[in-house]
């Protein structure tokens, strides 16, 4: 039997402000919007960038919950494969976006950085070393 493809998975975060995160993965990190639902609540959208996609969601009453506010020790929300991290980070701070980790080498054996949205979702950009 032929094993069927699963060539992608795309994080779903609940966000305060569906605009406010567009405008943020747009300008910063270069992120295309390929969704918007028009607005109501609940708000919907969908940003992706190469082989990266994200679902993007707010709705009234209904506050995230990023992996650094539950366990701060567990922070990522998100691993996103990056095969040159190095220009990635520049492209990045060319953009303006700010690192919540600076791009190195890190204790687990990758090569990366850590980038956190205005919700507090935390996306390590990386590869193995």
């Amino acid at each position: 039997m032929t094993r069927a493809a699963t060539p992608a998975i795309s994080p779903f975060f609940v966000v305060s402000d569906v605009d406010r995160s567009l405008a943020f993965y747009r300008d910063r990190l270069g992120f295309e919007v390929t969704l918007r639902q028009p607005d109501k609540s609940p708000s919907f959208a969908i940003v992706v960038r190469d082989g990266a996609q994200l679902f993007l969601k707010s709705e009234a009453g209904i506050a995230p919950q990023p992996n650094a506010a539950r366990h701060p020790h567990l922070r990522w929300d998100a691993y996103v494969t990056a095969p040159d991290p190095d220009a990635l980070a520049a492209e990045f701070a060319a953009a303006g976006a700010a690192f919540s980790s600076p791009l190195q080498d890190t204790h687990d054996g990758l090569r990366g950085f850590e980038v956190t949205d205005p919700d507090g979702h935390v996306l390590f950009f990386g590869r193995p070393r």
